[in-house]
């Protein structure tokens, strides 16, 4: 009986010693993608300008935009910073997050896909002007390639942020698989993201992700819903 006393107290210890992870510390990050049915576009519009008008006024949110798709007008992506999970929780359990998921739930075509982060290499927040063009790529390492190919996630964005028409480049980590990383990029002008693509840094990056990809490089690019 002592020795499993004993253990039982170790073990207790031993929890309250674990380090915390990085996704129940900091901020909490969320990114969904959405898609819905052609027919249904105008009705869906209305429905994610409503629902990050109600986002942006919740305690704990730090930002909150709704971006639709260049060239797939039926594709819309959800971007959430909030100051940690416990206020992100507590808008998703709000009626007005209820109302929203049970109106667009019966437009979709495609599942609600939501997936939460936490910070890689984030700057400070920017507000994302309403003729800007945003870049959202999910970036996939083999397992065996997640270090290196992080440590030049990290790189990419301290080298990208601030260049000439660069608002925003910040890397993310999805919390439930660590080698798979979202960038979030936010431009003045389509010009200056291709001008940026052709940058011997961006090429390189590209070329040495290429042996240590899980997948490819899915870059999905949108303009502010508005």
């Amino acid at each position: 009986m002592k020795a499993r006393a004993l253990f039982a107290i170790l073990s207790l210890i031993g929890l309250t010693l674990s380090p915390l992870r990085a996704e129940d510390t900091g901020p909490a990050l969320v990114l969904t993608y959405l898609e819905v049915s052609l027919d249904s576009i105008a009705q869906a519009r209305g429905l994610l300008k409503s629902y990050a008008a109600a986002a942006q006024k919740a305690a704990g949110t730090v930002q909150f935009e709704t971006f639709q798709r260049i060239g797939q007008s039926n594709h819309f992506a959800i971007v959430e910073t909030w100051a940690d999970t416990v206020a992100r929780q507590a808008f998703v359990a709000s009626p007005a997050a209820r109302e929203f998921r049970g109106k667009i739930d019966p437009l979709r075509i495609g599942p609600y896909d939501e997936r939460l982060h936490f910070p890689l290499n984030v700057g400070s927040r920017v507000a994302t002007p309403a003729n800007a063009i945003i870049g959202i790529t999910h970036v996939d390492f083999i397992p065996t390639s997640k270090d290196e190919g992080t440590a030049m996630l990290k790189t990419l964005a301290d080298q990208s942020r601030g260049t000439p028409g660069n608002l925003r480049y910040d890397v993310w980590v999805q919390t439930s698989r660590a080698n798979h990383m979202t960038i979030v990029e936010s431009w003045t002008s389509m010009t200056a993201l291709e001008d940026f693509a052709t940058e011997a840094a961006t090429k390189r990056f590209r070329e040495d992700l290429m042996p240590m990809s899980g997948s490819l490089y899915d870059q999905r690019l949108y303009r502010v819903l508005r």
